[in-house]
């Protein structure tokens, strides 16, 4: 009897523990709602701020349609708990047009989730209040972050900001619009712990960086905001089915290891185009046209920059450039790094129709440029390396690459082009085999006798391979949903740690939760009661 009385007690103590661990919460907030609310969806909460600090890891805040004035430094900015593998913390917005969170009063972010794990934030609008003073949308600085979904969200008209953050690991930011912030879309300080790791960037629409500073149209103290700029990162970096333009700084600009941009189009904007620094990188099924936005200013940027500290590999594979103001190179290796790195070029359109813009290539670069297609009309030469210079005459010694007129639809300066290859372009058909089933189109490659040039492949395309990116800005307040579904699930929800009865009154959890909790605990008692009248019969039998 003796020796079954410890395990008793321990029932008695462990049985109420296990089974009043309450299953995670979804809670409401709503313009119209009351913070003395329980935060139901028929009595909810009105301030996001103050429900994100009621959650507690694995709930659901539902922000209903409707707009939320944010002013008050902190009390205002929503600071959601971590959650936990198999137990995601989601904020997401509801309603037929995406609930709007507008900042004032320089408030420093709508969003704080630094330190945090787990997050998922989906369809929400975050933009100042009127032309207000306000900095970040989303920021990540405090401490380095892991596990984050941001998605179909409308960033817009922000003093500084988009999405700022320094450290974070598994990152997925999925149809995400972010235009007109004055410091740049996405991107963030140099990170003390890897920077950025294990990222995708997907079916977003980065643009107009630059064109908007507290309340009026720019340009903003910065002088360079990019769509996407980040410091060094051990990475990696992807981006896909993106578009980036009319950025006051420049396109895409990765100081990442083993960044891989694919099926992007980057036009339209001032500086440089695609910027690579990590060793590793690789840039595919790309069109890159407009630099400088529209102006003839000659300035030093370029459409395609490879820069690395560190012996590495590069790739440029099925890529369109197109440039029209000239006086600088379409595309620098290793300008201003002594250090040898690796760089393989296949299947490229190099269209400088500027003056002077030959490529360069430092001297000490292992280099190949294989069925690529040149076309420098005014310019004496067409590549540069070291103190050697390659004339249109002198393009077969570099290979199997040719000059000619690529013959596109349109070119475009300032405003969209079409860089599809008219019939008789030379680039038709004659580029290598690689291993890419799909163009910038989404269409399977090759569609004739071989690979065109270029990232487009010309033809009658009837059945897309891939989902190619949308050709609208989606820079609207609708409740868009991604263009493919989406493959990051949030998994089913647990929790660690029981919340007491008293905890859920003085939280506001309302009535109904404190008879279920009280219906968990007479059972337990039950469960208990019935354990030890077994025991005991068991004692006396012994």
């Amino acid at each position: 009897m003796r020796s079954l009385l410890p395990i008793a007690l321990m029932m008695v103590f462990l049985v109420p523990l296990v089974l009043a661990a309450p299953s995670p919460d979804t809670y409401y907030v709503a313009p119209w709602g009351d913070d003395n609310n329980p935060g139901t969806r028929d009595r909810p909460w009105k301030s996001p701020g103050l429900a994100t600090r009621r959650m507690k890891p694995g709930d659901t805040l539902i922000i209903l349609e409707g707009k939320y004035i944010l002013s008050e430094y902190d009390a205002d900015i929503l600071m959601p708990p971590s959650g936990r593998e198999g137990a995601w913390t989601l904020i997401r917005g509801e309603g037929s047009r995406k609930p709007v969170l507008a900042g004032r009063n320089n408030l420093l972010t709508a969003i704080d989730i630094s330190g945090r794990s787990y997050i998922r934030i989906e369809n929400l609008e975050i933009t100042s209040d009127d032309g207000a003073q306000f900095r970040d949308g989303i920021e990540a600085l405090g401490g380095p972050v892991s596990h984050v979904v941001l998605k179909d969200l409308y960033i817009h008209h922000i003093d500084e900001m988009g999405i700022n953050m320094a450290d974070v690991e598994d990152l997925k930011i999925i149809n995400c619009s972010i235009t007109y912030c004055g410091f740049g879309s996405i991107g963030g300080p140099k990170g003390e712990h890897g920077g950025w790791r294990n990222v995708l960037i997907q079916d977003c629409y980065l643009a107009y960086a630059g064109h908007y500073y507290q309340g009026g149209p720019g340009p903003s103290p910065y002088d360079r905001p990019d769509g996407f700029g980040i410091e060094p990162s051990s990475g990696p970096i992807e981006i896909a089915r993106t578009i980036v333009e009319h950025n006051r700084g420049d396109g895409l600009d990765s100081k990442a290891d083993n960044t891989y941009i694919h099926e992007c189009v980057v036009a339209n904007n001032f500086a440089d185009g695609v910027k690579l620094w990590g060793p590793g990188s690789r840039l595919e099924n790309t069109l890159i046209y407009g630099r400088g936005d529209g102006s003839t200013q000659v300035t030093p940027w370029s459409p395609i920059v490879v820069a690395s500290q560190r012996p590495g590999k590069f790739e440029i594979v099925g890529v369109t450039v197109d440039d029209e103001v000239g006086g600088n190179y379409i595309m620098h290796v290793q300008y201003d790094y002594d250090v040898p790195i690796e760089l393989t070029v296949k299947n490229t359109i190099f269209s400088g129709r500027g003056p002077s813009s030959p490529i360069f290539v430092r001297k000490g670069v292992k280099f190949k440029f294989d069925r690529c297609l040149f076309y420098f009309p005014r310019s004496e030469f067409v590549l540069t390396v070291g103190e050697e210079q390659y004339s249109p005459e002198d393009v077969p010694k570099l290979g199997n690459n040719f000059c000619g007129d690529p013959m596109f639809v349109r070119t475009g300066f300032g405003g969209n082009g079409d860089y599809h290859l008219r019939k008789g372009s030379p680039a038709i058909d004659s580029g290598v085999g690689v291993l890419i089933r799909a163009d910038l189109d989404g269409c399977p490659r090759p569609q004739g006798q071989g690979y065109d040039i270029g990232a487009y492949e010309s033809g009658t395309c009837t059945d897309r391979v891939v989902t190619s990116i949308p050709r609208e800005a989606r820079g609207d307040q609708s409740t868009s949903k991604s263009t493919e579904s989406e493959p990051y699930t949030n998994p089913p929800h647990k929790y660690e740690r029981t919340i007491t009865v008293i905890e859920k009154i003085r939280e506001g959890r309302g009535l109904t939760t404190y008879l279920l909790d009280a219906i968990v605990i007479l059972l337990s008692a039950l469960i208990v009661f019935i354990i030890l009248k077994i025991s005991l019969k068991f004692a006396r039998r012994m």
